[in-house]
């Protein structure tokens, strides 16, 4: 048994963890280094490699950390969801809380940010492809699930066009010099779902 591997050793690698996940939300993949997750986690900054080869290995956990927990939140949102018809308005809002998170407030725009940076960083770092390929098999069978709940037959296909119409709306809500994502993405479910 290695000291990595002890009750204690995985409290402190999941601290690191839970600390570069703060990180990565509060600043995005910049923050992410060896001395402030330390520091962060209250660890000594050997810590992060004595539990972690490498920065990579450190960021793909913090990434997969802060995901599962969105993904956990749909979930619980999915199983709270009883079965039966809803209007077009709550369809979009159920759609756009597992693409975008509830509303934040003043925070939806960073958390939106975080949720795109994570996508676009895998092309620079694809180490990370393996995991948001499977991050996104377990969204898009979220989403199919609360759609089905929901009274929206759709098939694979339908959700891949709904998440690259969210995505791209969102991208370009982005650019603005006021954003609000959530509002363009909604007004753009709401013509693209409407019978």
């Amino acid at each position: 048994m290695t000291a990595a591997s002890t009750p204690k050793g995985e409290r402190r690698r999941q601290s690191l963890v839970a600390a570069a996940a703060a990180l990565l939300v509060e600043g995005g993949f910049d923050a992410v280094r060896h001395r402030a997750v330390a520091e962060r986690a209250g660890l000594p900054l050997a810590s992060t490699t004595y539990y972690f080869d490498s920065l990579d290995e450190l960021m793909t956990a913090a990434v997969e950390h802060h995901a599962r927990a969105e993904l956990v939140r749909g979930r619980e949102l999915l199983e709270a969801l009883p079965a039966e018809r809803r209007d077009l308005e709550s369809v979009i809002d159920l759609v756009l809380d597992q693409l975008l998170g509830s509303p934040a407030g003043e925070r939806d725009a960073e958390l939106v940010l975080l949720r795109y940076e994570r996508l676009v960083a895998t092309f620079r770092r694809p180490y990370l492809r393996p995991l948001m390929r499977t991050l996104g098999v377990e969204l898009r069978a979220l989403l199919a699930e609360i759609l089905a709940r929901s009274g929206v037959p759709v098939d694979e296909r339908r959700i891949e066009h709904l998440i690259a119409l969210v995505d791209g709306a969102v991208v370009n809500a982005l650019i603005e010099v006021n954003p609000d994502p959530r509002a363009v993405a909604k007004r753009m479910l709401r013509e693209s779902l409407q019978p």
